[in-house]
């Protein structure tokens, strides 16, 4: 029986690399790589075999944003090497995975609930993955269920690139004839099984994979749904609020139906997060409420966003519509009429204005979003309703995706959208509501090919006193401008960065053509602003075997200079110039 040898700490409490201040719970893996939960620091720090300086994995002073630890006193990995941390003083138990960090149990504050723990010290899975807490403060031990019907296992959340590029003309996937007048609810799950709530006949219709006709789920006790979700094991919650005040459930199992939520008017968004909880989003009562559906007892539904009362305020909604959850259970608020995508952390009663009117950094205008989803990114894609486009943010920051033609029925144009799903190639499928379709936009996998590879295209000409003249809307000024056809053997997302001596100038990019007396009709994208010394970058999404025309000109009559052009993206841009009006 040997001495001791110190694996970690010098004997002395502190909060230095090698120090570590009450610590409590430990983990040693195959590796002998020492994990130790340094309850006072809030960290959790790794130490390697032979090294005395600690490395803080989880908590305050990490090298990466990792999660606010409060207390930590148990720690566990996975087969993976992913984080489970008991959080002692947050009252939780927390986990990490490609995505982060997030709250795994217990994450709605301390208390004797079924959800909830008070001062939990340790833990163990057992061989199913289920969770037995040492619940301390409540003198219990609890179990958590693994929830395998959980909502990342149900939602196509896809991994895109900051390129990718759909195909701008849909398919009509069903019209008016199978989904009736104005359909307002859509999903579709990771196997690519397509669920749409037909409001006329009162019917779930149901597409698998490759069908072409729906199988039909009808029962007499909804009533015109504006809602659905549908989780991994096929059970389907479908509003029912308009008219019976409440949430349906379908059984897959026993095709059967129970009532899982009372609500005060209909759920214009549904969803269930991965711990099981039910959140409605009444447009009528300006609010989002939500119930756990792990409480057998149908209790009062508690408030998860809003305040009941319509204003602009940030805890305040003005006809709130299609939501979203993510795995790290903040929810996503398309607030109507203003104007706006709102976010919700856990526990948070305030929301962070993520895209529209009066967010912190710039954005996109949106006019009555009705629909939100993420992808693997977190990267938001909106519906625009009242724009009757869809839109999305990336690296680069939001752009117009879907639908931006213009209002209207044609293959590449959107009239009053609703809602939107991916399927789990990508491929985007929109409920066209005023349209009384479902169109489905193609996702091109090839946009996302080899990235690396970029192909600079350069042009150069000038305004001169012979070029054409330029008529702007709502103005008096005529401007010299100059217009190149354009085209590109791959779809793609393309940049051209332009250079001329005009201190002011503008550019625009058209589908099909260019009408001088008309120029704001085919708009696909614009740059340029007073004074922007003449530099200017414009991007816009190009398709193969599509004709577009790019536009420079200035906002000054009699204003000529030399212009230069480059492009850049997957594919060579042939440039052309326009001699007369197309």
């Amino acid at each position: 029986m040997t001495s001791n040898r110190v694996a970690a700490g010098t004997d002395i409490g502190g909060s230095a690399a090698n120090q570590l201040n009450g610590p409590i719970g430990i983990f040693v893996d195959v590796n002998l790589d020492l994990y130790v939960a340094d309850c006072f620091n809030n960290r959790i720090q790794l130490s390697h075999p032979g090294e005395s300086y600690g490395i803080t994995v989880a908590g305050n002073g990490s090298l990466n944003p990792t999660i606010t630890l409060y207390i930590p006193s148990g720690i566990i990995l996975d087969a993976d090497k992913y984080l489970f941390i008991v959080d002692c003083f947050g009252h939780r138990i927390v986990g990490s995975d490609l995505n982060g960090f997030r709250c795994l149990a217990a994450c709605y504050g301390s208390g004797s609930q079924s959800n909830q723990l008070f001062s939990p010290l340790s833990f163990s899975f057992d061989r199913s993955g289920n969770i037995f807490v040492a619940d301390q403060g409540n003198s219990r031990i609890q179990k958590f269920l693994l929830m395998k019907d959980s909502f990342a296992e149900s939602c196509n959340q896809p991994k895109l690139c900051s390129t990718a590029t759909w195909n701008s003309n849909a398919v009509t996937f069903a019209n008016q004839s199978i989904v009736g007048s104005k359909p307002r609810a859509i999903f579709v799950n990771t196997n690519n099984t397509i669920y749409v709530a037909n409001r006329e006949e009162n019917t779930i219709l149901i597409w698998h994979e490759e069908s072409v006709n729906p199988t039909k789920i009808t029962h007499d006790n909804f009533t015109q749904p504006n809602s659905l979700f549908v989780t991994s094991n096929n059970d389907i919650y479908i509003d029912d609020g308009e008219k019976n005040g409440r949430v349906q459930k379908w059984i897959a199992e026993t095709n059967n139906f129970v009532t899982v939520m009372n609500v005060k008017s209909s759920c214009w968004g549904l969803s269930v997060d991965i711990n099981n909880t039910l959140y409605c989003s009444m447009l009528q009562h300006h609010q989002v409420v939500k119930r756990s559906l792990n409480n057998s007892l149908m209790v009062s539904d508690c408030v998860a966003a809003g305040t009941g009362i319509g204003g602009p305020d940030s805890n305040q909604f003005f006809f709130p519509h299609g939501i979203f959850v993510d795995v790290n259970l903040d929810l996503y608020v398309t607030d109507c009429l203003n104007e706006r995508v709102q976010l919700f952390q856990l526990r948070e009663s305030n929301g962070i204005t993520v895209a529209g009117s009066k967010s912190q950094n710039p954005t996109i205008t949106l006019d009555c979003p009705t629909g939100i989803i993420l992808d693997a990114d977190k990267y938001l894609f909106i519906v625009d309703q009242d724009s009757s486009r869809i839109v999305r943010s990336d690296l680069n920051g939001f752009r117009c995706l879907l639908g931006c033609y213009g209002s209207g029925s044609q293959s590449n144009q959107l009239f009053g959208p609703l809602s939107l799903s991916f399927d789990r190639f990508g491929n985007v499928f929109v409920l066209d509501q005023d349209n009384h379709r479902i169109q489905k936009f193609k996702y091109f996998e090839e946009s996302c090919g080899n990235n690396s590879l970029v192909i600079e295209t350069m042009y150069s000409s000038s305004l001169t006193s012979n070029s054409s003249i330029y008529f702007q809307d709502c103005s008096e000024l005529d401007s010299y401008y100059e217009a190149l056809q354009m085209n590109v053997n791959i779809t793609g997302y393309y940049t051209f960065l332009i250079n001329s001596e005009m201190k002011t100038m503008y550019a625009y990019t058209y589908t099909n053509n260019f009408n001088p007396f008309h120029v704001s009709k085919n708009v696909l994208s614009y740059s340029g602003d007073f004074g922007n010394q003449g530099q200017l970058k414009l991007t816009a999404v190009l398709e193969a075997n599509m004709k577009y025309v790019l536009v420079m000109t200035t906002s000054s009559s009699n204003v000529t200079a030399n212009v230069s052009i480059y492009g850049s993206g997957r594919g060579y841009i042939a440039f052309n110039r326009i001699c007369e009006y197309i």
